[in-house]
């Protein structure tokens, strides 16, 4: 498609000091791209088969891993994360998860619902993200 054809991606973050201390937006503006709905995902090894039982930051580390494996599939990267629903089994986990989603995404943080639930789908996942990006 010739570039004057293509429609601008455009993305803005609407912050807030308190919003960027938790790693998260209170929205996110786009225009242009293509919306990728993405499944959640749960770990209970990393990519060499090593369990990651009772591993939050590991589990955590590899799903984000896998997402971005998925979206570079898409066309995207894990910056490409517009919004994101995330699932934890203790609400102590939401600073490790906090610090986490600074590493993953920098200062311009998706927006984002943190759930505590009584369990996933196995025992040993201590977390889930299902997400929704728009890539070019």
């Amino acid at each position: 498609m010739a570039n004057e054809q293509r429609q601008q991606h455009v993305r803005r973050y609407i912050k807030r000091d308190a919003t960027q201390q938790r790693a998260y937006s209170p929205a996110v503006i786009t225009q242009g791209g293509t919306i990728v709905w993405l499944a959640g995902q749960t770990v209970v090894e990393d990519g060499q088969g090593n369990s990651l039982a009772g591993n939050f930051d590991g589990q955590a580390r590899e799903v984000f891993r896998r997402i971005s494996k998925t979206l570079e599939e898409a066309g995207g990267t894990l910056a490409s994360i517009v919004t994101m629903t995330v699932s934890i089994t203790d609400g102590r986990y939401g600073d490790q998860f906090t610090r986490v989603r600074k590493e993953v995404f920098g200062d311009n943080f998706p927006a984002s619902a943190l759930i505590t639930v009584t369990g996933l789908a196995k025992p040993e996942m201590l977390v889930e993200v299902q997400a929704i990006a728009v890539v070019d």
